[in-house]
This record gives structure tokens, C-alpha cells and sequence, in this order.
């Protein structure tokens, strides 16, 4: 039970009326049908200090859905953490289905890796230790590359959320998803900038730059969800 509530306690940014209400979502809708490996990974990321980092349960159910439905093959991630949505990404996808793991940090990654590779999907999963503009550049370079990809979901610095946008928009074929994490940041991207708290105050001025962004680009059809942080789901136009 405390671990249950400390994941409830970890999602305070979460944009529900109550942790109350966030709590039966877990566990009415989320614990009762999440595998294994994601619950164990879970628990051993609530242990590292920046543990609030970690992809939220629902969250990560949302995505398992749209990967099955969309018949995701390759993906990839930006920004990994501990690999909860990246082994969650890896569940989902088929056996020989591939993901480019993107992160600065791989000690991060290590931490939860042996779950990973208990779970049997090692092998579906390139870690790259980079900053994700180049890595994404990389990729760019190989024109077989392009259009490639079914899915990618983006959880990490959001100065350059518009910056992966653009490439993305080149790697992701027509018809794939693109899934950015932390777009309603905590709320604050809808509050008046005295009201909000200084460390959040950079943040929200690039993902409200971002959110507009997006709310007017034609290459893509999207949907803010209010889950989690705040998820935008653009779907690859053309």
C-alpha cells in the first residue's frame, strides 16, 4: 500500500481534483492490468532521487493502447530514465520489432536495464548515449531512415521540444504517432505567469511557445490529453 501511494503522492502534477480520484484510476484501472516487469521496474525507480521523473502508470497505459493500435514496428524514445515507457514500448511492439533509445544518462537506464532483460525484450531496444539532436541527425543521415518510424514519445528537455518536432516530422512516416510528455507543466501553462512558481516559469513560457506551436502546425492532427503531466498525441499528416 505505501507504494501505491507514493506513486499517487509522485503524480501531484497530475490534473485530476483530488489524489483521491488519482488513486482509484490506479488502482480500479492501471495496477490491476499492469505486467509485471512494469510494476517491478516501478518499484526500483521509486528509489532513485529523481524518481518523480519516471513515466506515469496511466500514462504508460494510454501509450500501450495507441501502440497496439497503430501496429507500432519501430519507435523512438528521447529520454529515457529508468526505462518504464521504454520497456513498456518494448511489451507491446513484436518480436522483431526495434526501438532507438534515446539519453544523456545511462547510468539512469542501468538501473532499470536488468528488468529489461529479465523480461526477455533486450533485444528490441538500441540505447544511445547522446544528446538527442545529434543521435536524431544521425538517423537523418540515412535517407532509409526517413519515414521509418511508427511512434516516438518524447519526455525530456524542453528547450528543444521544437527542435526534435522537426525532425521527427521527417523520421515518423504518415500515419504515425509522435507523443510529447509534460505539455500542460502542471497546470502552470494556463495560470498567469505571477501566479507561477519561479522553477516552473521557464518551462511553461517554451511549452506554451510549443503547445501553439503545434495547435497550428498543418503536418499534423492532435490531441491534448489532460492525463498525467499533460500528453500531446500528433498524428503524422504528411
Amino acid at each position: 500500500m505505501e507504494d501505491k501511494m507514493k506513486a499517487a503522492l509522485n503524480y501531484d502534477k497530475a490534473l485530476l481534483q483530488s489524489k483521491e480520484l488519482y488513486q482509484y484510476i490506479l488502482d480500479t484501472s492501471v495496477y490491476p492490468n499492469e505486467p509485471e516487469p512494469l510494476k517491478e521496474l516501478r518499484e526500483v525507480s521509486a528509489s532513485h532521487p529523481s524518481y518523480w521523473m519516471g513515466t506515469a502508470p496511466d500514462a504508460g497505459q494510454l501509450m500501450g493502447i495507441l501502440l497496439k493500435l497503430i501496429n507500432a514496428k519501430r519507435t523512438i524514445e528521447i529520454g529515457v530514465f529508468t526505462g518504464y515507457s521504454l520497456l513498456l514500448t518494448a511489451l507491446t511492439i513484436p518480436e522483431d520489432g526495434k526501438i532507438i533509445a534515446i539519453d544523456v544518462d545511462r547510468e539512469a537506464y542501468e538501473m532499470g536495464f536488468p528488468i529489461i532483460k529479465k523480461a526477455g525484450v533486450e533485444h528490441k531496444v538500441d540505447f544511445i548515449k547522446s544528446e538527442a539532436l545529434q543521435a536524431l541527425d544521425d538517423l537523418m543521415a540515412n535517407l532509409d531512415d526517413e519515414g521509418s518510424f511508427d511512434f516516438a514519445f518524447v519526455d525530456a528537455d524542453k528547450i528543444n521540444y521544437l527542435n526534435y518536432h522537426e525532425r521527427l516530422m521527417k523520421l515518423v512516416k504518415v500515419g504515425g504517432l509522435v507523443i510529447y510528455d509534460n505539455t500542460l507543466w502542471r497546470g502552470s501553462v494556463a495560470m498567469p505567469e505571477d501566479a507561477v512558481g519561479e522553477k516552473y516559469k521557464e518551462g511553461r513560457k517554451l511549452l506554451i511557445e510549443f503547445n501553439n506551436l503545434l495547435a497550428n502546425d498543418a503536418r499534423v492532427q492532435i490531441c491534448h490529453a489532460s492525463i498525467g503531466d499533460g500528453m500531446t498525441i500528433c498524428r503524422r499528416l504528411h
